[in-house]
């Protein structure tokens, strides 16, 4: 018994960290679109997520994994993704003297860092290390709801709680204390399609853009999944019918 109790413990405490994020509170919970067999991918949102990832976040937070061409997918022409490559420099070489030089991005770079490496990313952070945004929400659990309450969680840390220099309280950052100062802000970003830039605006477009960088396959895989188990519904229905017919003379 004092197994099964142990046990039964262990599973809810469990699912409460999931839950909270390992914060202590619980997270704020939303519908988003690309849950679920049927999820798919906000492209707008999306569209307004990278204007607030390249604005606000890749100041400090690289997106290593994603690769200019990819913005394609969430609705961008080919023209608009060029511009927007041709806005960064990107190491190359090297040339016929041996050097490596900088030059204008294409489409087929990935995104650059901000930094060059993470002794200089920890240099320009007061020793903290921003983490790569591009698998975010696949890494930390309940990640789309997760990122939204972190977004929405700073506050003023409580009387009795020591927040030290360059540290600021978040109530549902594991341990409450975070590094990473309120990244945004009321009317931050001046969206290009006229949305009021809204703190909840923002953090939603943010998240649907994260999403969708971490597993951008997500729509193919789940069209896929809906169009195999209807494959195999049709055929399962066809094979029964085939088999009565077969055998209906058989006692």
């Amino acid at each position: 018994m004092k197994k099964i109790l142990l046990a039964l413990s262990l599973v809810v405490n469990f699912n409460y960290a999931l839950a909270s994020g390992g914060g202590g509170e619980p997270l704020i919970e939303r519908h988003w679109a690309f849950e679920g067999p049927f999820g798919h991918v906000d492209k707008q949102s999306a569209q307004r997520g990278f204007q607030v990832y390249k604005e606000v976040c890749a100041a400090c937070h690289s997106l290593k994994r994603v690769y200019f061409r990819n913005l394609e997918d969430i609705g961008f022409g080919a023209d608009e993704v060029a511009s927007l490559a041709a806005e960064y420099n990107v190491p190359d070489g090297p040339d016929e003297l041996g050097d490596m030089y900088e030059r204008a991005a294409k489409p087929s770079d990935h995104i650059p860092s901000p930094y060059a490496n993470e002794n200089a990313a920890r240099a320009s952070n007061g020793g903290a290390f921003p983490p790569d945004l591009s698998l975010m929400i696949k890494a930390r659990p309940n990640g789309g709801n997760y990122l939204y309450s972190l977004l929405n969680g700073y506050r003023d840390a409580p009387k009795h709680v020591e927040v030290q220099a360059g540290m600021y309280y978040n109530i549902y950052f594991p341990g409450n204390k975070i590094a990473m100062p309120v990244p945004i802000s009321e009317g931050q970003v001046e969206y290009i399609d006229g949305t009021p830039a809204t703190m909840e605006q923002m953090s939603v477009d943010l998240v649907n853009f994260l999403q969708w960088a971490a597993e951008p396959e997500m729509e193919h895989r789940n069209h896929m999944g809906i169009r195999t188990m209807l494959f195999l519904i049709v055929f399962t229905l066809l094979f029964i019918v085939a088999k009565r017919r077969v055998w209906k003379n058989v006692k």
